[in-house]
């Protein structure tokens, strides 16, 4: 049997092991992935509750703009362009948690471990520090996958702390992070409309001014 087979199965004898009995590294694996996919969840419907606010909002800018309501109109304007940000945001970390999450079950031998959970790790940092104002609750469940992937590192000899280069994981995580903006950039394309431009708002703003002069 393959060293990386007794370490998936969880019959490896190493030292460490036998210190202190270990969880079949296909068990861990699962249980991470599993606790990503429920973040996912909660970053999904997050996700619709903003997207409902965004329809909303964006109504009463067109309703303001009818009414010849420039004022109120940029108001609710400014309010959705920040929302946006924050849609983008949560997009963005919502697409890169189901990047890991697939990129976890490609785990098949010993070699790809450190390629796919290192910067699996990295990525998570990102999420969990883009999310902190946005959703606190969800530093604890990420802090916990973060602990299980990098025991699934240190027990196959393979921790980020060990003489591990570092420069084939930044371009792996650049990569993953670049996928996941080039399909949120599209999704966000498809699914909200533009805002108003603030030139034409302008522009009827003076007509608005004018026509209470005459």
């Amino acid at each position: 049997m393959s060293e990386f087979k007794k370490e998936w199965e969880g019959t490896g004898r190493n030292i460490f092991n036998m210190l202190r009995p270990q969880q079949p590294l296909r068990r861990k694996i699962s249980l991470a992935t599993k606790r990503i996919e429920a973040q996912i969840q909660m970053l999904e419907a997050s996700l619709n509750g903003l997207i409902r606010k965004d329809k909303s909002l964006f109504s009463k800018v067109v309703d303001a703009y009818a009414e010849h309501d420039i004022k109120r109109a940029k108001i609710y304007a400014n309010e959705l362009v920040e929302l946006r940000k924050t849609i983008d945001l949560v997009s963005n970390a919502k697409l890169a948690l189901e990047r890991i999450a697939l990129r976890l079950g490609t785990i098949t031998h010993l070699g790809n471990v450190a390629t796919v959970i290192a910067p699996a790790i990295e990525i998570l940092k990102d999420v969990r520090s883009a999310l902190l104002g946005i959703m606190p609750n969800a530093e604890y469940e990420l802090n916990s996958v973060m602990s299980i992937l990098d025991e699934i590192m240190v027990e196959t000899g393979q921790s980020p702390r060990a003489e591990f280069t570092f420069e084939p994981t930044s371009e792996e995580t650049q990569k993953i992070l670049k996928e996941a903006a080039l399909v949120v950039e599209e999704r966000m394309k498809e699914k909200f409309p533009e805002i108003l431009a603030s030139e034409p708002l302008e522009a009827e703003g003076e007509r608005a001014s004018r026509s209470s002069v005459k």
